[in-house]
């Protein structure tokens, strides 16, 4: 049975054709470094900008600069903005709800659990009794 380097086959080019240690089977690529347009947009937007505001001048990224322009040109009423603001506002509301555990419905175990804890509580405040130590009864 051949060496492994000997063998040829689907995948296995002879070994005189094979590319070179360390060199590059498209020499003539992307060079490294080279920038995608994710990439050059995520740092463009993050540059740092003066701007003056109510008199005083502060750094902000282009980013939040975009954002404050958008929001003002809707404040004063022009429509394109407003149409282009609206659904940037609704994608951002509807994940905070996602992510807000207080909208999340609860499990019915966990309900009846809470409204234990929150019987015995209640009791031992109306009680005049500590809220601490060993409970007594079961929940």
């Amino acid at each position: 049975m051949p060496h492994d380097d000997e063998t040829v086959g689907y995948g296995h080019p002879p070994t005189q054709t094979r590319f070179q240690q360390g060199r590059s089977g498209n020499p003539r690529g992307r060079p490294k470094g080279a920038l995608n347009l994710a990439t050059a947009l995520a740092r463009t937007l993050q540059e740092p900008v003066v701007i003056t505001e109510h008199g005083r001048k502060k750094t902000i990224t282009k980013f939040e600069a975009a954002v404050k322009q958008l929001v003002n040109k809707a404040a004063s009423g022009e429509a394109r903005a407003i149409a282009q603001l609206l659904p940037l506002v609704q994608g951002v509301e509807s994940q905070v709800d996602s992510q807000d555990p207080a909208t999340q419905s609860l499990p019915e175990a966990d309900r009846q659990v809470m409204a234990r804890i929150l019987r015995r509580l209640t009791r031992q405040a109306q009680a005049g009794g500590a809220t601490h130590g060993p409970d007594t009864q079961p929940l």
